[in-house]
């Protein structure tokens, strides 16, 4: 159990003026909002000392400075990617020389600890000036416009992928015990590329995409999905496509295929998924997917068209609802990467 703050020495005097003055413990304590174990301890200490003043303390004193202390948090604030054991030699370097466990320990105290990093693509200036722009350009558009916007995307479902951390609950030495253990292969084991859509009334059309995709392959599954989607999901005239940057979604041949078609596409800035609501869903497929346990490639098809269509539509419903968050997120990181 941690320890509490020290009481103040002024306080602990006016307990002994109460206590002189003929108050219990349980009135000193009420009156000043402590303990009452606490208020014994103090006025058994003045019965056995005489005093209230600190007296000298068993313990070793700590062998980080309050320079050393500032040094620390300097350089982690600077780079947080420096180790327990580089700050440790750092510290060496200034005749300081403490176990790297203390120096975790220390930032610990101090409010700064050791975490996985979160993985986010790459943004370079022209990027983040992209996805400013797009969320001040879109944050006031009103909410019939993103209910009547199909997003679309494509992802790859492993067959043993993992989409979730797990752990086991065992004992010591049985580590590499088969049943404490998560087996894995070579490149998942097989896996699936998959396209996908879905409005705020619900998900669209699904399609599984076989071999090499290219823009003609593309513009097939456009061409078989997009159109029935927007029907079933009764999305009004105006209804606009969401489409990522990938080279098959702005080649040329793609730009005429979609101009031919009458097809109004949403400007999109690159290295944007958080931007994009569909992530959720695929993270929801791929959770759904991997709990069925396919144990094939057929499987994994399979089970990925049942997980798909069970989607709520409720479930993309909240998505739109709440996509002007996801504007204002990137406003307040002034275009840098968001928490989506």
């Amino acid at each position: 159990m941690p320890r509490s703050k020290e009481i103040q020495k002024q306080m602990r005097k006016r307990i002994m003026e109460l206590y002189q003055s003929g108050k219990g413990y349980k009135a000193i304590s009420k009156a000043w909002g402590l303990q009452r174990t606490t208020v014994r301890a103090i006025i058994h200490k003045w019965r056995k000392h005489g005093t209230v003043e600190n007296l000298p303390r068993s313990g070793r004193p700590t062998k980080i400075t309050p320079r050393a202390q500032r040094q620390l948090i300097q350089e982690v604030t600077k780079d947080p990617t420096t180790t327990s054991k580089e700050l440790q030699a750092s510290l060496a370097s200034v005749k300081v020389s403490v176990h790297d466990s203390t120096i975790r320990k220390r930032l610990g105290k101090n409010g700064l600890h050791g975490r996985v990093p979160r993985r986010k693509p790459l943004l370079s200036k022209k990027n983040i000036k992209a996805r400013l722009s797009f969320a001040r350009k879109h944050l006031d558009d009103p909410q019939d416009f993103w209910d009547n916007t199909l997003w679309t995307d494509e992802t790859k479902v492993e067959l043993f992928g993992r989409c979730v951390s797990h752990y086991v609950w065992r004992k010591s030495n049985t580590a590499f015990q088969k049943k404490n253990i998560i087996p894995t292969v070579k490149y998942g084991g097989g896996s699936v590329m998959v396209w996908g859509c879905f409005a705020a009334s619900g998900p669209g059309r699904h399609a599984v995409i076989s071999g090499t995709m290219n823009s003609a392959v593309y513009q097939n599954i456009l061409k078989e999905n997009v159109r029935p989607s927007v029907c079933d999901l009764k999305l009004k005239r105006t209804w606009v496509l969401q489409q990522d940057n990938d080279p098959k979604h702005t080649s040329k041949s793609t730009s005429e295929w979609l101009k031919k078609n009458k097809m109004k596409t949403l400007e999109w800035p690159s290295q944007s998924p958080d931007l994009n609501p569909i992530e959720m869903l695929w993270h929801d497929l791929k959770k759904a997917v991997h709990a069925r346990k396919p144990s094939n490639v057929a499987d994994l098809q399979q089970f990925c068209k049942d997980e798909w269509a069970k989607i709520p539509p409720q479930r993309c419903g909240r998505l739109m609802a709440s996509y002007r968050k996801r504007l204002i997120a990137v406003v307040a990181a002034k275009g840098g990467p968001t928490s989506y």
